[in-house]
């Protein structure tokens, strides 16, 4: 059949639109552009530095003169996987055997390391393991994005969260000074956060410690300055050592605590959870803080009551997914590690 003129030319505009919104599409995933170093906001934090913390014109200049915004960066900001994914799928991405038996290599290859701190920390090795399991599997996987960039990006061109972003810059400047990094050279993940650890900034500056007393605070390679520091962080934030982190629950029949929006608040205990008709297990005590968690699962709604030490892994990333994918890793590998540990 031959086409008709108004056919071809309708085909002709379908190509068209196909290539022009194909072109956008690539375009934009990786569109960058320089940072207008005379925007009155950019123009306002420079002088801050300046005013506030004591840093030169000159070499701020020269560091936002070399600073791209990143679309990409932007794009990845508005759909973490925390947000947009059920838990059936964001455990499925953490759940898996090589992520199990890389936890596993990896705990055998720095065990010393790791139970040492468990003792001076009361923090578990296997939950230290899990935390950079799933943060960079296992330090291989830190992020290709120049922190300064990042956060640069999200301070001035992601509105929602700019002034969230602004002082996270800042403590990128601060940090590079105190610990004699070159700041062009610092590279991360979309949101800034550096290191096999995944430490912001100003959670850098705030709780990394030196783990083995060299008069650096390395998280980007020191192993004993990055397992200290995530221990130190789960005791600042409380840490329970020796006591649960969650526990599958269901609920009665006539239960008056239905489905929850997972707010991240200790407002339950214990007994408080029973009362409602949550039923669980634990050898906590009644007055105990705890939370009810609900999560679409692989076999329909999964109900989970986390205790302090569940709270306390939501303070590294405020997500219930992330603490409990983090928990359940913690336990694949302690029990990976338990069977070797009993092989022949």
């Amino acid at each position: 059949m031959i086409p008709t003129p108004q056919g071809r030319q309708r085909a002709a505009a379908a190509r068209a639109t196909l290539i022009a919104t194909t072109a956008t599409m690539l375009l934009g995933a990786g569109s960058a552009w320089s940072l207008d170093l005379e925007r009155p906001e950019l123009r306002e934090f420079i002088a801050e530095l300046e005013a506030n913390d004591g840093f030169e014109t000159q070499y701020l200049d020269t560091v936002f003169a070399g600073v791209e915004s990143k679309q990409g960066i932007i794009d990845a900001m508005t759909r973490p996987a925390e947000k947009v994914k059920p838990w059936s799928e964001y455990q499925a991405i953490f759940l898996t055997p090589r992520r199990i038996s890389g936890g596993i290599d990896f705990f055998r290859e720095h065990e010393t390391q790791l139970r040492q701190m468990a003792l001076k920390t009361g923090v578990p090795p296997e939950i230290i393991t899990a935390i950079i399991g799933v943060e960079t599997f296992y330090g291989t996987r830190t992020g290709g994005y120049r922190a300064v960039d990042a956060l640069a990006t999200l301070a001035f061109d992601y509105p929602p969260r700019s002034k969230f972003f602004r002082g996270e810059l800042r403590q990128l400047f601060l940090l590079a000074r105190d610990e004699q990094l070159d700041i062009s050279q610092l590279t991360g993940s979309y949101a800034g956060a550096l290191g096999p650890p995944q430490f912001i900034p100003s959670s850098y500056r705030n709780f990394a410690v030196d783990g083995n007393a060299d008069g650096r605070r390395n998280l980007l390679s020191d192993w004993d300055d990055i397992f200290a520091s995530v221990a130190n962080y789960f005791v600042v934030h409380d840490w329970q050592p020796a006591q649960p982190v969650a526990v599958r629950a269901q609920l009665k029949a006539d239960a008056t605590r239905g489905d929850t929006a997972n707010e991240l608040v200790m407002r339950d205990t214990v007994e408080s959870l029973r009362r409602q008709g949550v039923e669980f297990t634990t050898d906590l005590p009644a007055k105990a803080p705890a939370m009810l968690i609900t999560l679409a699962g692989t076999e329909g709604t999964e109900y989970w009551v986390g205790f302090q030490n569940f709270y306390t892994i939501t303070r590294y990333n405020r997500s219930p997914m992330y603490a409990l994918a983090v928990f359940q890793l913690s336990e694949a590998i302690a029990d990976g590690t338990r069977k070797t540990d009993a092989a022949p």
